[in-house]
């Protein structure tokens, strides 16, 4: 655990000398952040000036939504994100040919591929979704348990253990479609998980729960906060994480066997 340890923080400080370098981005980023959560926030305003609830969700359990959504977007552009979009975007390594350097390094090449880039601005991000998910519970005014909030967390870590699985799968068709960007369609499904799955048609809360799930990834850590859900859920949830780490993890290396070296 030590060197994966050493090797996390060696690949968190290249990418802040690499951000640094472009101060300007900085800016830029705050100016987008501030944009992202204004918008998220105004609308929520609006839609609950003119209803008190939305499919049974109040704006506490909204903007409790809101700001999980933008918990895990703000994670998976610190490190995921960016990590796959280096194997697998349309300047990545698989379309230029720089992955035979990466196959090169002593390290384990699943856990190169997706901790070595950062974007350190995305800190920015994750630390005002926290501060939005702290007056959002203190706006529902109930009592959390501790099993609540334990589930809660655990539900978090199995949204973003979907969001990994998902993402490296995505890159690893890369190896399959040179320089396709196939994560622009997973960003339009995941757009959706700004607000409650229940609010949209059954088809597509099906697609969002069991094909596309972004309901794990937000809608369900919330209702384990404020109502009663049936074990089964999260148990679902468990599976279908552990299943997709494993299909990701093994379509990953058998990509590898469709990926020509640069140099052949």
């Amino acid at each position: 655990m030590k060197y994966y340890g050493r090797l996390i923080w060696l690949f968190f400080r290249t990418s802040v000398q690499e951000e640094a370098a472009f101060r300007l981005n900085f800016a830029i980023n705050i100016l987008t952040t501030v944009l992202n959560l204004g918008s998220g926030i105004l609308g929520l305003l609006i839609l609950f000036n003119q209803v008190e609830t939305v499919q049974g969700w109040t704006f506490p359990q909204t903007l409790t939504l809101l700001a999980v959504y933008l918990f895990v977007l703000a994670l998976r552009d610190l490190v995921i994100g960016p990590s796959m979009n280096a194997l697998g975007g349309i300047d990545g390594e698989v379309w230029t040919g720089r992955f035979d350097y990466t196959l090169l390094k002593p390290a384990p090449l699943q856990f190169l591929v997706s901790v070595r880039k950062w974007r350190i601005w995305a800190i920015v991000d994750l630390l005002l979704s926290l501060i939005i998910l702290a007056v959002a519970l203190a706006q529902l005014q109930q009592t959390v348990t501790w099993l609540q909030a334990g589930l809660f967390v655990f539900s978090l870590l199995l949204a973003l253990l979907i969001l990994y699985a998902i993402l490296l799968i995505l890159a690893s068709l890369s190896f399959w479609a040179h320089g396709v960007p196939l994560d622009f369609v997973f960003n339009s499904f995941i757009q959706l998980g700004r607000y409650p799955v229940g609010i949209y048609p059954e088809w597509l809360r099906l697609l969002l729960t069991w094909i596309v799930p972004v309901g794990f990834m937000t809608t369900i850590p919330i209702q384990l906060l404020t109502e009663d859900l049936s074990p089964g859920v999260l148990l679902s949830g468990t599976l279908l994480a552990l299943f997709l780490f494993w299909l990701a993890s093994h379509f990953f290396r058998a990509s590898l066997h469709r990926y020509a070296s640069a140099s052949s």
